[in-house]
């Protein structure tokens, strides 16, 4: 039995408060929202309760953020995609955001495991003078169980439409593209950082937040499998690849911290539920 599961998570600024409303169908929820930063800033965990997606599974989630509203989303675990026997496990997240609105994206990494057959397909659409920074983390596998990623494919897709897209299909068989040096050189973790704007940020602001990146590669173990670049005036990205997760999660953190000091002049405030 497949499951179809749908989460619409609406941000709105009411006097000084950032607030969310969801409506939900099926199994996909976000907890109840918390403000560790202050009434400005509205932190919610999104919760899958089946815990990951089999063939025929289809996720859709949808955020809005109107004008003057900040959320922050994670999860509690990573999102898994399971062996299918032949049909498609998909999810869907399209975000939209107004004016002046801000989003952090912080979803814990997405686990491929062997045999699976698998999409995760990210939108998002920025009016003028909206900024998001996020973040997309894949592993292939589980190295470290003796599990590796030996059969079946996954397509991540992130775009920004007319702006910025970031497309690929990973297949297990493809040894040319999972062990040569010019594709993933035997790494199983591909991670992307990413600042998007909806008005083409100034040279210098994106210089600062390419500097502020490379300096935290420069002191980082992931140096030779790490960088930043800005392909477009509203995109700022950081790319790393990582034989596990744990080493590149740690890299994005460190640098997300900083883009939203130097960004937003917000002091590093971690999503309790990372603590736990």
């Amino acid at each position: 039995m497949s499951w179809h599961a749908h989460l619409h998570l609406d941000y709105r600024r009411e006097a000084a408060r950032s607030v969310a409303r969801f409506r939900h169908d099926g199994p996909l929820r976000i907890l109840q929202s918390l403000y560790p930063e202050g009434d400005a800033i509205c932190h919610n965990v999104l919760v899958h309760p089946p815990g990951g997606l089999v063939g025929g599974d289809t996720l859709d989630i949808d955020i809005e953020a109107a004008d003057g509203s900040h959320g922050l989303i994670t999860t509690p675990g990573a999102s898994r995609f399971y062996r299918s026997e032949g049909e498609l496990a998909l999810q869907r997240t399209r975000i939209r955001l107004a004016k002046g609105a801000r989003l952090e994206w912080l979803p814990l990494e997405a686990i491929c495991y062997s045999g699976c057959r698998a999409e995760n397909r990210l939108t998002i659409e920025a009016e003028p003078g909206a900024e998001m920074i996020g973040w997309d983390v894949t592993a292939l596998g589980l190295p470290n169980a003796n599990q590796p990623f030996e059969r079946g494919t996954y397509l991540q897709h992130i775009e920004v439409p007319g702006v910025w897209l970031e497309r690929g299909r990973i297949d297990a068989a493809d040894h040319r593209l999972l062990q040569s040096p010019l594709g993933f050189g035997g790494h199983r973790c591909i991670a992307s950082l990413f600042f998007v704007s909806g008005t083409p940020a100034a040279r210098a602001r994106r210089e600062a937040l390419l500097a502020l990146a490379r300096t935290a590669i420069d002191a980082h173990g992931l140096q030779e499998s790490a960088g930043a670049t800005s392909p477009h005036a509203e995109i700022v990205v950081l790319r790393v690849l990582a034989p596990v997760v744990e080493p590149a999660m740690q890299l994005l953190r460190q640098v997300w911290q900083a883009w939203r000091a130097e960004l937003w002049q917000l002091p590093a405030s971690s999503p309790r539920i990372w603590a736990t």
